[in-house]
């Protein structure tokens, strides 16, 4: 594995690129850093792909200024800085969103793209009632006088690798240490993470943009809307479909690394190969 950091107006990013063979770009969630997508690497190499992955501005070993940036023109700037010409994304949450914003903006860049978990920026759905009641314990938490940095990551923990009312005892200990170490300094209060400037009109508007073939991966354990933004993609995106798990919840690539891995090589199989 070869690490390097790609100059960006304003930041500099964190990249790591590994193997041989087509590109493939994993972009992690909010809560996490590169490290999240650590299991899934291997067995993505041994299929014969090149995996690269970098920490987004103010994650991880990545750095901003507190400036207004764009996560697709970031997306791009590691594509170029690494000449790679094409690829597919695969996004986890945040990543996700980047993923279909960056392939509609960029769309002779991005080969296709897999949502895991992922967002869709402009598309918003009502939650049930228990689940307002966890988010409104959130911002609780969040915004509690004097503030718990620790409290906020065990919460937060809980939250996105177990499920929404999911026991603590759901998945491996050392998959939630290993989560933990990555959100803890995410909650630091003077932590730059910059201004991201959202695409508009956002991804749900442009839908009809989204050409590439697209995977939207949800779990049944997670937030209902997770799931309903990739049965979304699936009914209005002209090459979506959906694939819910139902034992996983938000951090699927923590939980279940091989099994992604192989969806992920599946779905890419039929692919012309790209450069």
């Amino acid at each position: 594995m070869s690490s390097t950091h790609v100059e960006v107006p304003g930041g500099r990013l964190r990249v790591t690129d590994e193997g041989a063979g087509p590109a493939v770009v994993l972009l992690h969630a909010g809560i996490a850093d590169l490290r999240a997508w650590d299991p899934v690497v291997p067995p993505l190499v041994a299929a014969g792909y090149r995996v690269v992955r970098y920490d987004s501005r103010g994650y991880g070993e990545s750095t901003t200024q507190d400036v207004a940036f764009s996560r697709r023109a970031d997306v791009i700037a590691v594509l170029d800085e690494l000449g790679i010409g094409r690829a597919p994304l695969v996004g986890n949450s945040m990543g996700g969103s980047t993923a279909f914003d960056t392939a509609i903006e960029f769309p002779e860049r991005i080969v296709a793209v897999v949502g895991v978990g992922a967002g869709l920026g402009g598309f918003e759905v009502e939650s049930t009632p228990a689940e307002a009641e966890i988010q409104e314990a959130y911002q609780q938490v969040d915004s509690a006088d004097p503030f718990d940095q620790d409290a906020l990551t065990e919460f937060e923990v809980g939250v996105w690798l177990d499920g929404p009312g999911q026991p603590s005892d759901r998945v491996e200990v050392t998959v939630r240490e290993r989560l933990r170490e990555m959100a803890g300094p995410l909650n630091t209060p003077d932590r730059v993470e910059g201004r991201p400037i959202p695409l508009d009109p956002p991804a749900n508007d442009r839908l009809a943009d989204l050409r590439c073939p697209v995977l939207a991966m949800a779990g049944r354990l997670d937030f209902s809307d997770v799931v309903l933004t990739a049965e979304h993609l699936a009914a209005a995106a002209p090459n979506a479909r959906a694939l819910v798990w139902d034992d996983v919840a938000h951090m699927i690539g923590m939980e279940q690394p091989d099994r992604l891995a192989a969806t992920i090589v599946e779905f890419l199989a039929p692919l012309d190969r790209w450069g």
